[in-house]
C-alpha cells in the first residue's frame, strides 16, 4: 500500500515537526516529548489535557489552543502514549488552578492517564480526569468506547476553562456532556496502517461494517446501504439513548477517506430524517473531525444540549481544526 511518508518508524515524529513547522503561531512541541502545546498559556487557568494514538488526525492535536485544549499527547499509530508522556503534558498544562484530562474510554489510555495522575499528585498538581464513551454500539456503557463526540466535549471544558472555572465546574460541565453525547459509526473501507501493506480487513463491494471502531474495531458485518438508509439506520440507534425534545448538536465526521461530497450527502439525509421526527437541530458540522487513518466510513454524533451548552459550544475558539467566533 502506498503512503506519502518517508519511514513509517518515525512518521509520528515527523508528523508532529510538520504540525508545528506550518502551525508555529498557535502550537508549539515539548521538547524530548511527543507532546503537543498551546503557544500562549493562560496563568491561573484550568489546563485541559487529551491524547492518544496517532491516525485520528485532527485529533488531538489539532484542537490545541485558545478555548480548547491545552495539550495533546501522541502515541504511536493506534497506541496509547506512555505515562511519562501524559505526565509531561500535565505538567505544561498546569498553570495553578490544575488540570483536566479527557480520555477516550481505552484500556491503555485510561491506565496510562491514571498512572500519570498519581505522579502528578506525588509533585502536588491538583487534576481530574473524565473518560468519553460515546460509542452506543457496544452494548456494555462500562466498555463503550470514546470517538468523535470527544471533540465535543472539548469544546465544552474548554469554554467552561477559558470562563476561569474551577477545575471542578470543568469537570461537571465535561461529564454533563459526556453524559447527553452519543456516537455511531459505519464503514465502507478498511485502513491501511503505516507499517501494513494491506487494509486491516477486507470489505467486498456489497459489504459494510456497522458499529466500526476508530481502530478498526469491526462489530456487525451487513449489506451496503444507500445513504438515506445508512442515516435511517444510525438514527434509529441513536435515538433510542438521546432526549430528541431538547435541542441538538449533530456532528456528521468522515473517517479519514469520505469525501465532503459524500458527507454532505449524508448529512443533508440525516437531518431530513430528524426533521421528519419534529427534532430541532441547533447546529450541524461536517468535516473531518476524528478520523482513522484512511478508513471510508462516517460516524454520526448528536449531543443534546441545555442552555449553557449551547453557550459553551459557541464560544471563541481558536485551534488549528476548530475556530469559533461568538456572535
Amino acid at each position: 500500500m502506498k503512503k506519502l511518508m518517508n519511514n513509517s518508524t518515525k512518521i509520528v515524529s515527523q508528523f508532529l515537526d510538520g504540525l508545528v513547522a506550518a502551525h508555529g503561531n498557535l502550537v508549539e512541541r515539548l521538547d524530548g516529548t511527543e507532546v503537543i502545546v498551546r503557544k500562549e498559556m493562560i496563568p491561573n487557568k484550568v489546563g485541559l489535557i487529551s491524547g492518544g494514538g496517532v491516525g485520528h488526525e485532527p485529533a488531538h492535536a489539532g484542537y490545541v489552543g485558545a478555548g480548547m485544549l491545552d495539550a495533546a499527547i501522541a502515541g504511536e499509530v493506534f497506541t496509547s502514549p506512555g505515562a511519562d508522556q501524559f505526565l509531561a503534558a500535565i505538567q505544561a498544562a498546569d498553570q495553578g488552578s490544575g488540570v483536566l484530562l479527557i480520555i477516550k474510554n481505552y484500556n491503555g489510555d485510561v491506565m496510562n492517564a491514571e498512572m500519570a495522575m498519581e505522579m502528578a499528585e506525588a509533585e502536588g498538581i491538583e487534576r481530574a480526569m473524565v473518560v468519553v464513551n460515546d460509542d452506543i454500539a457496544v452494548d456494555d456503557v462500562e466498555n463503550r468506547r470514546g470517538i468523535a463526540g470527544t471533540v465535543l466535549v472539548h469544546k465544552v471544558a474548554g469554554a467552561k476553562a477559558e470562563q476561569s472555572a474551577s477545575l471542578q465546574e470543568v469537570k461537571d460541565v465535561a461529564e454533563r456532556a459526556i453524559s447527553n453525547l452519543r456516537s455511531m459509526s459505519v464503514a465502507l473501507q478498511a485502513c491501511t496502517l503505516p507499517s501494513a501493506s494491506k487494509p486491516s480487513f477486507s470489505l467486498s463491494e456489497t459489504q459494510m461494517e456497522v458499529g466500526i471502531g476508530i481502530h478498526g474495531e469491526q462489530m456487525s458485518r451487513e449489506d451496503v446501504l444507500p445513504s438515506y438508509e445508512i442515516a435511517q439506520l444510525l438514527v434509529s440507534h441513536l435515538e433510542k439513548e438521546i432526549d430528541l425534545t431538547k435541542p441538538l448538536y449533530v456532528l456528521v465526521n468522515g473517517m479519514g477517506s469520505t469525501p465532503l461530497l459524500e458527507q454532505y450527502v449524508f448529512a443533508n439525509d440525516t437531518l431530513a430524517i430528524l426533521k421528519k421526527k419534529d427534532v430541532h437541530v441547533e447546529k450541524t458540522l461536517v468535516g473531518d473531525y476524528m478520523t482513522s487513518l484512511d478508513m471510508a466510513g462516517i460516524s454520526l454524533t448528536m449531543l443534546a444540549i441545555d442552555d449553557e451548552l449551547l453557550s459553551l459550544l459557541q464560544a471563541n475558539a481558536t485551534t488549528i481544526q476548530w475556530t469559533e467566533v461568538s456572535q
